[in-house]
């Protein structure tokens, strides 16, 4: 089995501190993820961290900006995270509860659309005071996200 690696972010991380995405689930759920992750994908765990990071960084984000229709969405690499954790529906659920007070759907348009959502995505979640993994990001940005025009989006 080969291993799929994309270099850190070596870019300037920015001013001020920068918010946990391990702060929003336990340990638990954390561990889980990550090892879901390497068994599912030819991920190391440095790998799945990474992923699952973003991950939870872009659903908080997507939460926290809920109402503003601002259409963002992940590229397929993160996707791979966000779905993982949405396939354990019970810590999912339970996350959502948590963070939103309830459940936040995932409703994919059909059709994907390469109009900079992946980009503008990650400069929303870095606004929302979360450090980008921009490698993880960049190799996405000429692909798309299938949120639908007008949408919540997640």
């Amino acid at each position: 089995m080969s291993t799929t690696t994309i270099q850190p972010a070596t870019e300037p991380a920015g001013t001020g501190p920068k918010r946990d995405p391990r702060s929003f689930v336990t340990a638990d759920v954390w561990d889980r993820q990550i090892a879901l992750l390497v068994r599912d994908h030819p991920f190391d765990t440095v790998m799945a961290e990474r992923l699952f990071g973003q991950a939870v960084a872009y659903l908080i984000t997507a939460i926290e900006k809920w109402g503003q229709k601002l259409e963002i969405g992940c590229g397929p690499l993160v996707d791979i995270a966000v779905h993982g954790f949405i396939l354990d529906t019970r810590n999912y659920r339970e996350f959502c509860d948590q963070q939103f007070g309830r459940f936040l759907d995932h409703v994919p348009a059909i059709a994907f659309k390469y109009d900079g959502s992946v980009e503008r995505t990650a400069h929303v979640i870095e606004d929302n005071g979360f450090a980008v993994d921009w490698p993880l990001w960049k190799a996405d940005f000429s692909k798309c996200t299938p949120c639908h025009p007008g949408s919540n989006c997640h």
